[in-house]
């Protein structure tokens, strides 16, 4: 049977939340019969100005996080701020355009410098086919907006402060089913599974695929609780090889994550994205401890003032907080409105509604020499709300 249509979803690595929830939006979508192209923005780039933007930002956050939180604040204010960025990128609008088949229906993008640049496009006719983005945050700060964008798909608690003419959509998160599915492994047979003891209190503490923030000092404060870490180190081998002993359960990179939250009694995080809602969805407790900077500070906010998490903010209220938590029954969803929607049933929507993107038209403007480029890209990426989950 011919498939309804082709699909673009445009993502980054930087972190891995962007990209979590872009495969997942690819799966579903999949399963729904359509062709499915995966675009990581940063591949726009020449291979060694892609990495030199992904490593940038990461050492802003691990070693000038003051810094980043200024940023963020500053964005979070300032029009003028994001509409500079959107110039910044402008030389990419002809080479993302150019990745997009003439066969596509829509296009979605889960990280927001994404719409800065397909946004314009749409707007100007040079883009055919609806854009959507789901927002990975729970705080839609302002890069996220672009004019030309059509949907927005935020979860039901973010904050948005809309723009007259956005459209907006509340959505299910863009979770696994396999967090909350009924295939569930037991707690015994988790545990087992990554070599954790059978017995006693466990606290995940995950600080998304980089391992960023003050792990140490959470994993030693959730250790002198009487309740035993085990910490997710994701791809920060450094930190692995650091952490490992001394009463801590050190896990490096791991492919299922379903499995390893039902082997805990509660999930210790600091930025408030997608593990958090993967956790919850798993029916694991949820407490933010330290969280990052930025967009880590104001989606823990809107979380406890939510109910679905506790926030710890000293090491004095974190094993009242943990006890408070452990046992308890899990937070109940907002019953208030409409139930979400599926994200993937919304842009498959869109898609069978559209006729196809055509090929793109040939760059009316000279791109900025390469140095330039990379030039333009580092200094709008340093202010980017960020992906790590």
């Amino acid at each position: 049977m011919e498939h309804p249509g082709r699909i673009v979803v445009v993502s980054a690595d930087i972190g891995a939340g962007h990209d979590r929830a872009a495969d997942e939006l690819a799966a579903r979508l999949r399963g729904r019969g359509f062709e499915v192209d995966r675009l990581n923005l940063l591949h726009l780039l020449p291979g060694p100005v892609h990495r030199a933007v992904r490593e940038t930002y990461r050492g802003v956050l691990q070693r000038l996080p003051w810094s980043y939180h200024l940023l963020f604040r500053l964005t979070s204010r300032s029009r003028t701020s994001v509409r500079a960025i959107r110039v910044l990128l402008r030389p990419f609008r002809a080479r993302i355009r150019r990745r997009i088949p003439p066969d596509t229906r829509a296009v979605v993008s889960t990280y927001p410098f994404a719409n800065q640049l397909l946004g314009p496009l749409r707007r100007r006719g040079r883009l055919r086919v609806p854009v959507l983005t789901y927002v990975t945050d729970l705080v839609v700060h302002p890069t996220w907006l672009a004019p030309g964008v059509d949907v927005y798909c935020t979860v039901r608690h973010a904050e948005l402060r809309r723009p007259d003419g956005v459209d907006v959509t509340l959505v299910e998160p863009l979770v696994s089913g396999a967090f909350g599915g009924d295939d569930k492994v037991d707690r015994r047979r988790a545990r087992q599974r990554f070599g954790l003891p059978q017995d006693g209190v466990l606290a995940l503490i995950v600080a998304g695929s980089w391992g960023a923030g003050e792990v140490a000092a959470t994993a030693a404060e959730v250790l002198s609780t009487g309740v035993r870490p085990v910490v997710f180190c994701g791809r920060n081998r450094a930190l692995y090889r650091r952490l490992s002993g001394a009463g801590r359960h050190v896990l490096g990179w791991v492919d299922d994550m379903p499995a390893l939250m039902r082997a805990v009694d509660v999930v210790v995080e600091n930025a408030g994205g997608l593990t958090c809602q993967e956790a919850l969805a798993a029916g694991v407790p949820v407490v933010t401890y330290r969280p990052l900077p930025g967009h880590g500070r104001a989606n823990a906010t809107i979380l406890a003032r939510s109910g679905l998490t506790r926030w710890a903010g000293t090491p004095e209220q974190l094993g009242p907080v943990l006890a408070a938590v452990v046992g308890a029954d899990p937070p109940a969803a907002p019953r208030d409105g409409p139930p979400p929607e599926d994200p993937a049933g919304l842009v498959a929507a869109a898609a069978r509604r559209a006729a196809p993107a055509g090929p793109a038209e040939p760059e009316r403007r000279p791109l900025l020499d390469p140095v330039g480029d990379a030039v333009a890209v580092v200094a709008a990426l340093l202010q980017s709300t960020g992906g790590l989950r």
